[in-house]
């Protein structure tokens, strides 16, 4: 599961959502690190309020798998088939009690921690926020003072999506050989020096 020595710019140039994996496992010792990646994001007043269940048993992988909605655009083309389902999960949690509120942006900082440590060792990922948390809480057993913000998909990538410059429409689409394309806004079109 290594990828060549790349740079991390190169990494993040390469990141496309996988939502397609191979049937191969991701080890613990791996998925710990991942959860260590996100752990030391960083967070708003250091306060820290995220934590973490990875899931990787195949009993409740299978329960979390229907909690959750997968490629809005190209539904349900976009869902991983039969055998294409993640390898583990990791889903991510807000403790009430020590952030109510704006810890969404430890979990954006998180998330991309954990994304491109990931990639970074040959794993695919999807996160996913069209979740239902409702049913997750209960597969998981998450206390009352948690809110289930999101969760990371993980797995040996099976298919290859590709980045594109954006045109008229943000929306991603499956060509005839089934390759998701992934618009993207030029560079041009987001950096501004000096002034706007």
């Amino acid at each position: 599961m290594c990828q060549d020595d790349k740079s991390l710019y190169e990494i993040i140039s390469g990141r496309r959502t996988i939502r397609r994996f191979k049937p191969e496992p991701v080890s613990r010792d791996l998925l710990e690190r991942l959860v260590d990646a996100g752990r030391l994001a960083p967070s708003a007043a250091n306060l820290q309020p995220l934590e973490f269940v990875v899931v990787d048993e195949e009993k409740l992988k299978a329960e979390v798998f229907p909690c959750l909605k997968w490629a809005a655009y190209i539904a349900p083309a976009g869902d991983p088939g039969p055998g294409e389902e993640p390898a583990a999960y990791i889903v991510t949690l807000a403790n009430t009690k020590v952030r109510e509120k704006m810890f969404e942006y430890d979990v954006g900082a998180a998330m991309e921690n954990m994304i491109l440590a990931a990639l970074a060792e040959g794993v695919g990922s999807c996160w996913l926020l069209s979740i239902d948390r409702d049913r997750l809480r209960a597969a998981l057993g998450v206390p009352d003072h948690y809110r289930v913000d999101s969760v990371l998909a993980l797995g040996c990538p099976a298919e290859e999506p590709a980045a594109e410059v954006m045109g008229e429409s943000c929306r991603y689409w499956k060509d005839a050989e089934g390759r998701l394309h992934v618009p993207k806004r030029a560079i041009k079109t987001v950096v501004h020096f000096n002034r706007f």
